[in-house]
């Protein structure tokens, strides 16, 4: 018999103990299962030592699957590990992006009859990772605020309605209250594709398709095509950041002129101080960061 290892979050709340319980029962008898719940990266950082060769299952979100990824890759365990993922997160991005059921148990049952299938990482050059997608500007400021949010809110609700769901919308609303504009060098591969002389409402640079719960940034992304995609918006005008609002909930922001869309396998961004969020972890300001793709970087459970 198979055996996992399935990594928790200590602070999930009751709806998520109740979902996890269902994916759990489904696994019964099918494979053998050591769950083990962490609280802070040297939890999770002694749990995945004794992993050995088992697979990792991640039992969260974005942010939980970026945590135990990067441990694996600091320590250059990840090429030879395994993930899965049962989705508890509040927008489960990444899992949409790789076609897996966001209902826990029916993730759970893809554990045992999925393929292990290879996934690109984006690796930037101090080490750091981003499994989804990394962006900045004015979604980076929705990000922070949406935390704070998010943070505030999630304690408020019960069984499976929780608040905390809410806090990325309410930064996204306050954040296109007065979005940021950058002025920005973006490099792909070596080539200048934005430069200073034209400010920039966002940038994103992406694994998976979409942020924030289904908020298609690069929707043509595919963290199996060993390419990385991106989008730089130039939307800074009042009726242009609107519009391009506008399109951007309806997926056609793309086919706007002050829109650039490509793909590549190194990103640099530098220039004016900007925050990024990268799978929902918030980082700067910074001046400077470059992420190139990592091809079939690790392995995954996938239909």
């Amino acid at each position: 018999m198979d055996s996992f290892l399935v990594i928790t979050n200590s602070d999930a709340g009751t709806a998520d103990q109740e979902a996890l319980d269902a994916a759990l029962s489904v696994l019964a008898g099918r494979v053998s299962v050591e769950v083990a719940a962490t609280a802070n990266p040297g939890e999770l950082d002694g749990v995945l030592h004794r992993a050995g060769s088992r697979p990792v299952v991640v039992a969260g979100g974005d942010g939980s699957l970026h945590a135990v990824a990067s441990v694996l890759h600091r320590r250059n365990e990840l090429k030879d590990k395994v993930l899965g993922l049962l989705p508890l997160g509040t927008g489960n991005d990444f899992a949409r992006a790789m076609n897996i059921p966001l209902d826990p148990a029916e993730a759970a049952d893809l554990l045992v009859t999925g393929k292990a299938r290879p996934v690109d990482l984006l690796v930037d050059e101090v080490g750091g990772i981003v499994v989804n997608s990394v962006h900045l500007g004015a979604s980076a400021q929705a990000s922070r605020r949406g935390a704070l949010w998010k943070s505030r809110l999630g304690s408020i609700g019960a069984g499976k309605v929780n608040l905390g769901k809410l806090g990325y919308p309410i930064g996204a609303l306050q954040a296109a209250v007065k979005p940021p504009q950058l002025r920005l060098r973006v490099e792909v591969d070596g080539r200048v594709v934005n430069d200073f002389d034209r400010p920039v409402l966002m940038v994103a640079v992406g694994n998976g398709t979409s942020v924030g719960g289904g908020t298609e940034l690069t929707p043509d992304a595919d963290a199996r095509d060993g390419l990385i995609d991106v989008m730089i918006s130039g939307s800074v005008g009042p009726l242009e950041k609107l519009g391009y609002v506008v399109q951007l909930a309806r997926g056609k922001h793309r086919q706007r002129d002050d829109v650039t869309y490509l793909r590549g396998q190194s990103v640099t961004v530098s220039g004016e101080p900007f925050y990024a969020s990268a799978d929902g972890e918030i980082y700067g300001p910074e001046r400077s960061r470059t992420w190139r793709l990592e091809p079939a970087a690790y392995s995954m459970f996938l239909p």
